[in-house]
């Protein structure tokens, strides 16, 4: 079974691609429970793009049939901080590091440069002891479902930025693009809520980067996790 989807430019990570998380959903639409997925080039924006179900899983392909990603069922199996306060992780946004130094301004998850609503406004910052970083979510209802739940491919998408700016955990960090994201989404996320996504480092080997995300309600409550594989290109 073959479905064709396009990315609106809105919702672009660099200039020219999408953003990494929210590409990622696509692929992983028709998975159930837990996913991974790979990128395997940068997801263009404002092209029709193919969804492929193949046995192993999914594949996600362009116009000339070139592979963007590939989708497989997996376990997200994370040893998850305690939650902090709604009130610490607004403190902590205070101090976003990529502010006045973003590779990717315009991103739709935490680009400092978009209009105010246009994006989803995640700018995380290291909590006071500076073993993680962390920012408030409050969803808007435009990416919400009917029943006021998040649709998922903007959940994969706040769970990608921070685990890509919490790797200045990791020392001396050039441009960085998503390789790959796990994600296990485990309740439902509501729109118009206010939330608390936390991000921590999970170790480096070279150009290769991993970290962790994960997402709770604002009293506390797990959401949803992922952990991430971050490739240095520059």
């Amino acid at each position: 079974m073959t479905e064709t989807v396009v990315i609106d430019p809105r919702f672009r990570g660099p200039p020219d691609s999408a953003n990494g998380g929210y590409s990622c959903a696509l692929a992983a639409r028709g998975i159930e429970g837990p996913a991974e997925v790979t990128l395997r080039s940068p997801p263009p924006l404002g092209q029709a793009l193919h969804r492929e179900q193949r046995e192993d899983g999914v594949a996600l392909l362009d116009e000339g049939g070139s592979l963007i990603a590939e989708a497989r069922p997996a376990a997200v199996d994370l040893d998850v901080p305690a939650a902090i306060s709604l009130e610490a992780a607004v403190h902590a946004a205070e101090r976003y590091p990529w502010r006045d130094r973003h590779p990717y301004p315009t991103c739709f998850v935490c680009g400092p440069d978009r209009d105010p609503g246009d994006g989803l406004g995640i700018f995380p910052g290291p909590i006071e002891d500076g073993t993680l970083y962390a920012a408030p979510w409050t969803p808007a209802a435009e990416f919400a479902t009917d029943d006021g739940s998040v649709r998922e491919e903007f959940v994969w998408a706040a769970l990608d930025c921070p685990g890509g700016i919490v790797t200045d955990l990791l020392g001396d960090v050039g441009r960085i693009l998503l390789g790959r994201l796990a994600a296990d989404l485990r309740r439902p996320v509501a729109a118009g809520h206010p939330h608390v996504i936390q991000a921590w480092p999970l170790g480096r080997d070279g150009r290769k980067l991993r970290t962790a995300t994960a997402l709770f309600t604002a009293r506390g409550e797990l959401l949803a996790t992922a952990s991430a594989l971050w490739i240095e290109v520059a």
